[in-house]
């Protein structure tokens, strides 16, 4: 379900106004987060480390109001739900994306998403059979630690939604970090609010 903005009465109306005007509205950072927790926890389960923080990332997205909002045919929506738009890595060095609906059940978010990744990988198409507007991007690299990165972007694709890549995991002094990149569009979310989603996970993954 989806509730429209009326951008007039909109605190962010002069925001969204002016970064909707530019050829490249997103903006992008690049953070360091702690998952020692998160990696035990998860391997002590049995579970996908990278299901695991994807389950993570997708629940402090949905969280935070500003990371629900999507343009659509130039008007503002807010979303009760955003999910998973997620790269599955395929044992021929390719990639298909996957499409993973958020539950508030982690148990039920786990099931799915597992038989959803293991479709991706026996297939070799591209796109998923199910998308949408409310979907978060996300894609993993494990072979980078890297310090920044962008996305391959067609401008005229009216595109808002936001982008989530994780990379390679490092260890030092029994620490493991991963580097973690958020874009969103700046029409409809600041630095403020990427701050909040980044302190969120990393709450998510401590715990």
């Amino acid at each position: 379900m989806k509730t429209p903005v009326n951008i007039e009465q909109w605190i962010r109306k002069e925001h969204f106004r002016f970064f909707s005007q530019f050829e490249e509205p997103f903006f992008g950072v690049t953070v360091t987060i702690d998952c020692t927790a998160a990696y035990q926890k998860a391997k002590a389960a049995g579970r996908s480390f990278f299901l695991y923080y994807l389950y993570r990332a997708l629940k402090a997205a949905n969280e935070i109001e500003n990371f629900r909002y999507r343009i659509i045919d130039q008007e503002v929506y807010l979303f009760d739900q955003v999910n998973a738009s997620p790269t599955i890595a395929r044992p021929n060095g390719t990639f298909g994306f996957a499409y993973m609906d958020y539950n508030t059940d982690e148990e039920l978010f786990y099931r799915m998403a597992k038989e959803e990744t293991e479709q991706v990988k026996a297939a070799t198409g591209l796109l998923p059979s199910a998308s949408g507007e409310n979907v978060i991007h996300c894609s993993a690299l494990p072979w980078l630690d890297f310090t920044s990165l962008s996305h391959a972007r067609s401008f005229s694709f009216p595109d808002s939604c936001p982008k989530i890549s994780f990379g390679k995991m490092t260890i030092n002094d029994e620490i493991r970090t991963m580097p973690i990149s958020v874009h969103v569009h700046h029409g409809l979310a600041d630095g403020y609010h990427v701050g909040i989603f980044v302190e969120r996970f990393q709450e998510l993954m401590n715990s």
